[in-house]
């Protein structure tokens, strides 16, 4: 597929920009998926959803290292979660193809609206780690959050570390700092598995979603940086913000304002 330079700088730049997103209160594909959508408008959606995780599973992999060097999450809340965010990921991207594009909007905008609103008006939300459950209770909870969310990335995929962030922090109740550690561990686990389901189907265009991942990959590691370095309250204002970026972005999209 032949592209322009200008397409090409623009891809690069949506992705680092997404890879530094993502790393800090995830959503990244918010930023990535529309990038690719506008520069791919003759791909089908599964080749852009396909190229999407290739290019956010190397972001994804070099933030959940920076992470786990620094932060250390806890083993018995990110593992079952990783393996139920797997399951459900590769779930949902058994059906992604089924899914018209038109869908894709909607969906997303009324779930960021709910989690903007919530974390807003729940200033002392995520400021500390203060969990609410216990033993297999917990396992339970961390299971769930993987399942649904996973299988919302399989299907669609904006969005969704943000999703894991908020689930970690209001379900379970981990500071914003320790859920972005996590929720990129999962995120990676959902990656991986929607393209054991994606590859076999020849969907993934390899050159462009290549490229987009190195610069995500720089993303990665200067947002988890970032994150690591200014803590939760960081995060959470910056979740507030970029949520509400994105609200505004596809709301306006959807009205036709732009």
């Amino acid at each position: 597929m032949e592209l322009s330079t200008e397409v090409v700088v623009l891809l690069g730049l949506a992705a680092l920009a997404a890879g530094f997103v993502d790393a800090v209160v995830g959503g990244g594909g918010l930023i990535q998926l529309p990038a690719l959508l506008l520069a791919l408008p003759g791909a089908a959606p599964v080749e852009v959803l396909a190229t999407n995780k290739l290019a956010s599973i190397c972001g994804t992999t070099v933030s959940s290292a920076t992470y786990a060097r620094r932060i250390r999450p806890d083993p018995r809340t990110f593992v079952p979660l990783m393996l139920a965010a797997f399951v459900g990921s590769a779930g949902g991207a058994a059906v992604a193809s089924l899914v018209p594009r038109e869908a894709f909007d909607p969906i997303v905008l009324v779930a960021l609206v709910v989690v903007g609103a919530y974390v807003l008006f729940k200033p002392s939300l995520g400021e500390v780690t203060k969990l609410r459950f216990t033993g297999g209770n917990h396992t339970a909870a961390a299971l769930g959050i993987g399942l649904v969310v996973g299988f919302y990335d399989g299907v669609l995929g904006p969005g969704t570390g943000s999703f894991f962030v908020f689930s970690l922090v209001g379900l379970l109740g981990y500071s914003f700092l320790e859920a972005s550690a996590k929720a990129k561990l999962a995120n990676w686990a959902t990656n991986l598995a929607a393209l054991v389901v994606f590859i076999p189907q020849g969907a993934v265009l390899w050159g462009i979603g290549l490229l987009m991942g190195v610069a995500n990959m720089a993303g990665g590691y200067l947002g988890a940086r970032t994150a690591i370095g200014r803590g939760a309250a960081f995060v959470r204002v910056f979740f507030v913000v970029v949520v509400s970026g994105f609200i505004v972005r596809i709301g306006g999209g959807l009205l036709g304002w732009w």
